[in-house]
């Protein structure tokens, strides 16, 4: 296989989890219940979709619409250099009209988004009556992309938080459990603790997480299945106001 080919596979491999994941992707647990959680509600949405906080888009072929508008800020946590990205913005006024989109999709955005109370009436504005939204946000999770790193939010909190800026919860879901957490959390610590040595520590990483990865998947099978501890909530809602 060709460098180039290895590389897209790997990346697939990073947001899509695979058998191969088992082996060499330090967040196999996170990723492999954030994906599901999104083909589920994929289908839901339709038309013109915004994805707000678009980065790479690696969501993208999950959503059958008819148009697909990536946005994003320049200056994050994170360089845009494999990013595509169709429109930058500043943060604050997004640069579309009223009513312009059918659908919004975001996705691990909004824990780095400081002043939400002002950035969600933006996107109530830009959607039209009836658009169907599709948000998920961490719950326990490790601070990324610093400094641009603020918030948790528990299914409450983000229910509130929708609510309280014109949307209304039609579905919503967590991804993980309590047990998987855990085997997620050893394998990101042997990841953080090595891979700051470059290749060298990232393979010497794999030492731990692919075991770790693999036990866990037989484990989990047989563990009871406790959700008060969890990776994500998955939120599909619906614009039905202006916000309060």
């Amino acid at each position: 296989m060709q460098d180039g080919k290895i590389q897209q596979y790997l990346k697939k491999q990073s947001f899509q989890p695979g058998f191969l994941s088992l082996f060499i992707n330090p967040f196999f647990f996170i990723r492999t219940e954030l994906y599901r959680g999104i083909k589920n509600y994929s289908s839901r949405l339709s038309g013109k979709l915004l994805d707000f906080g678009c980065g790479r888009k690696p969501y993208e072929h999950l959503f059958q619409v008819s148009e697909y508008i990536g946005i994003d800020v320049e200056q994050s946590g994170h360089n845009h250099s494999q990013s595509r990205v169709d429109v930058f913005f500043d943060g604050k006024k997004i640069p579309f009209g009223d009513k312009t989109f059918d659908c919004l999709f975001c996705s691990e955005v909004l824990e780095h988004v400081f002043n939400p109370e002002a950035i969600l009436p933006e996107i109530n504005r830009v959607l039209r009556e009836g658009a169907t939204v599709l948000i998920t946000v961490p719950f326990c999770w490790n601070e990324h992309e610093i400094p641009y790193d603020y918030a948790r939010y528990s299914s409450f909190g983000i229910r509130q938080l929708l609510e309280k800026n014109g949307f209304r919860v039609i579905e919503q879901r967590k991804t993980g459990s309590f047990a998987r957490v855990n085997f997620q959390l050893w394998a990101l610590y042997f990841f953080e603790l090595f891979s700051k040595y470059k290749r060298l520590g990232y393979i010497v990483s794999l030492l731990f997480i692919a075991p770790i990865n693999i036990i866990g998947s037989v484990l989990l099978i047989i563990l009871p299945r406790n959700q008060s501890m969890y990776f994500n909530n998955v939120v599909l809602a619906e614009k039905t106001r202006q916000p309060l």
